[in-house]
């Protein structure tokens, strides 16, 4: 009976630390990072595209100079910027990156329109792939954005929730992770004129 009320502490102990969400929050944070690896794999494929879409459609465009222009310098700030593992950790770093890519997003879709310019450039097949697998790529994006999000709010969750909130505030002092917002003025309906 002696060695049984010994050996309760041990077990009480491990009981405890099995459930204090220890291994759970490194592993949702490990989910964190690899969800952001993701989005950053979806921007550099679009990065990577937009070379060849901007070269096909100034053999067409000559005189679309300012799109193409805008296009071109909001991919080279895009590409310019360093983004470390730390905007992870950081709401202004990863505002910042949010609106660069934003700023991009908006010179292809002026760049798009540019397009509806020119038929001949919509029946080019290099232009018609291009343009496909730009589209593809916005699609990955937003899932990738998506995971991400859903990644964020499942680790937040699981370093605020008891036992685990006591776990982190005593031995792992992890932070919260910032999810993807709406871009500025995403509540305001486009306007399509033709």
């Amino acid at each position: 009976m002696k060695r049984i009320v010994a050996k309760l502490p041990i077990l009480l102990l491990l009981t405890l630390l099995s459930g204090c969400g220890y291994n759970t929050m490194q592993a949702n944070e490990e989910a964190v990072v690899a969800a952001w690896g993701n989005v950053e794999s979806s921007y550099q494929r679009r990065a990577d595209l937009i070379p060849n879409l901007v070269e096909v459609v100034k053999g067409y465009a000559k005189h679309e100079a300012d799109t193409l222009k805008a296009v071109t310098e909001a991919r080279a700030k895009v590409g310019s910027m360093q983004v470390s593992k730390d905007v992870l950790n950081n709401p202004e770093s990863l505002n910042k990156f949010q609106k660069a890519q934003g700023e991009l997003s908006g010179a292809l879709s002026r760049l798009m329109v540019v397009v509806e310019k020119y038929p001949d450039l919509k029946a080019n097949q290099n232009f018609m792939d291009l343009q496909k697998q730009l589209e593809g790529t916005e699609n990955r994006i937003n899932v990738a954005r998506e995971r991400y999000n859903t990644s964020v709010q499942v680790f937040n969750t699981s370093i605020r929730t008891f036992p685990n909130s006591l776990t982190n505030s005593l031995m792992l002092h992890l932070n919260r992770k910032e999810a993807f917002k709406a871009e500025e003025g995403a509540k305001t309906a486009p306007k399509i004129k033709f």
